[in-house]
């Protein structure tokens, strides 16, 4: 047995090469591609070859000596200890790339004497984005099948929940600092622009009591859990969906109740430009309006559609732009000319919610019929059907103003039910349908530009969906106040590797889905060889898995060099 270099597209490989007897002659055959060998590995092959004692692990990275071959024991090589190495390099990647690296070390210098705090958070924030789990199971399970011992330096008995615990306490503090120099960092690397923010919010819910958190509060669930307590995070983000921050509520909360504090928080953090704030219709109050305008702020706001009726008339006007295939919309000046009113519609919404209405009033007039019908086989109280009538009406609001339904009482005492639709209800019903409506204080612009940047809201939306999709940030099981609101920030950072790798891809031309991306390269594995020599004194290397045909053209095009070879550390 011997090693055998090949060339390569300018790179020399290694493999381990057998040498047998056949009828024909002599023949050689490859028993395992090694992939690239530094020369100091080399170096303790020679050092083995000479069989000298004073040879231990440590010189095969020191030593300059660069053999062409030693004889192995084919018979005794193995291959063990394979875990993920792709994604995870990646993710460290990412973070040398913003700088994170040297900012989490900035201001995170302190520790214990064994592991610095800056290690520690670094190893959470990777494992959001790699494999997102709770600091109980990273301790337990997690960091010792990953290859962040080799990557971080931090042996597996220093790794603990406790220790992943104070790390919490020690990242929150810096919490606004991290933002600030990703704001400039992610400026750099992509020139973002900051004219148009997009402001959103959401919830997120927490298994347990939660007793000593007072923002763990009942309250509107985007989750379908109103019988949890929840937090809402608040996050404001570029056109682009690169986040520039985020604030934490108490989840009983209204959305419109953290607008002035989300947008004087962000202009303190990041200056008053002249920017344009984007929001929904749950923030569009009279007060947030008066706000905005008293800080000479630019806004483009939803508004609920029960403003639509104030505009039937130009609903049913021919005058409308085309924005966008399916889309259209028309600006209705407001009376004083301080303000605008984008009229849109939309022909798949429009559909949707046609459909919508279609089921429900086909649910309701069953109900009805149903209920009619049961009033007739026996005496029912007309209390007791007025009640059984409510919840019917509720379960079908979307349908229940498209009807007028009578419960009149029966000389002998019990109810009968009868009901007529409304047409002018229904009329209406088919007139707004697929449309909405904005409001603006920007009176020069377009009616496409205006629904463009609105339309670009659905960013913040998405990002509230990796948080919970991808990152897994519920549920939330930290009892503490401060130990949540850390827990956030690290689903945050991320969030930001996350985005970054995002638009590194769309870049590259590889579409902008880090999904895929980091699904292909996790298959990269670092595992170890370990090979016997002749002379009893085994050789331990620790190799990455020469990557496929796939896998190069995105770690070339990301401009991602995968390292030759890590070394041997003690797990």
């Amino acid at each position: 047995m011997f090693l055998r270099h090949h060339r390569k597209d300018g790179h020399i490989y290694w493999s381990l090469v057998e040498s047998y007897r056949t009828e024909g002659g002599p023949r050689q055959r490859v028993v395992s591609y090694l992939g690239d060998l530094s020369e100091s590995v080399r170096a303790g092959v020679a050092a083995l070859a000479e069989d000298r004692p004073r040879c231990v692990q440590h010189a095969l990275f020191d030593e300059d000596i660069v053999p062409d071959w030693q004889d192995v024991d084919t018979g005794r090589v193995v291959v063990e200890n394979a875990r993920e190495f792709g994604a995870w390099w990646v993710g460290l990647w990412l973070m040398q790339k913003l700088g994170l690296i040297e900012q989490f070390r900035k201001l995170m210098p302190g520790g214990s004497a064994k592991v610095a705090w800056s290690s520690m958070a670094m190893t959470s924030v990777l494992c959001r984005l790699c494999e997102p789990s709770s600091e109980l199971r990273i301790a337990e399970v997690l960091y010792e099948r990953s290859p962040l011992a080799d990557l971080l330096g931090i042996p597996v008995d220093h790794v603990n929940d406790d220790r992943l615990y104070r790390t919490l306490d020690q990242l929150l503090p810096h919490k606004e600092a991290f933002e600030k120099h990703l704001r400039e960092r992610i400026g750099q690397l992509f020139d973002v622009e900051y004219d148009l923010l997009l402001y959103d919010v959401t919830s997120t819910f927490f298994e347990g009591t939660c007793s000593g958190n007072p923002q763990a509060q009942l309250g509107y669930s985007r989750d379908q859990r109103p019988d949890c307590k929840q937090v809402n995070i608040a996050l404001v983000v570029t056109r682009c969906g690169m986040p520039l921050g985020f604030e934490i509520f108490a989840g009983n909360t209204h959305d419109s109740q953290t607008v002035e504090h989300i947008v004087k928080t962000m202009e303190k953090r990041h200056g008053k430009a002249d920017r344009v704030w984007v929001m929904d219709r749950g923030m569009a109050s009279e007060e947030n309006l008066d706000f905005l305008r008293k800080g000479g702020r630019r806004y483009i706001l939803g508004t609920p559609k029960a403003q639509l009726r104030k505009f039937e008339k130009q609903l049913l006007e021919d005058d409308w732009s085309i924005v966008r295939d399916g889309v259209e919309a028309k600006i209705c000046p407001a009376p004083g000319g301080a303000e605008v009113f984008i009229l849109c519609r939309s022909a798949d919404r429009r559909n949707k919610e046609r459909a919508i209405r279609a089921l429900f009033e086909t649910r309701l007039e069953a109900g009805l019929t149903a209920l009619k019908v049961d009033c007739q086989k026996r005496k029912r109280k007309p209390i007791v059907v007025a009640k059984q009538l409510g919840r019917l009406l509720q379960k079908s609001s979307r349908a229940a103003k498209l009807f007028k339904v009578d419960v009149t009482p029966r000389d002998n005492g019990s109810a009968d039910v009868s009901w007529t639709k409304l047409q002018n209800w229904t009329d209406w019903a088919v007139t707004s349908e697929g449309c909405y409506m904005l409001r603006t204080n920007i009176t020069d612009w377009t009616p496409e530009a205006l629904w463009q940047a609105y339309i670009q809201l659905t960013q913040a939306e998405a990002a509230f969906h990796i948080h919970k999709s991808d990152l897994s940030l519920r549920p939330i099981w930290h009892q503490k106040e401060k130990r949540v609101q850390a827990h956030i920030l690290v689903c945050f950072l991320a969030y930001v590797l996350w985005k970054t790798l995002g638009q590194l891809c769309k870049a590259a031309g590889l579409g902008d889905e880090p999904r895929r991306v980091l699904d292909e390269l996790r298959q990269i594995r670092v595992v170890d060889v370990v090979l016997r020599t002749k002379s009893g004194i085994p050789i331990r290397l620790r190799c990455i898995t020469q990557p496929t045909e796939a896998q190069a053209i995105l770690l070339k095009r990301l401009g991602i060099e995968l390292p030759r070879q890590l070394k041997v550390t003690e797990m």
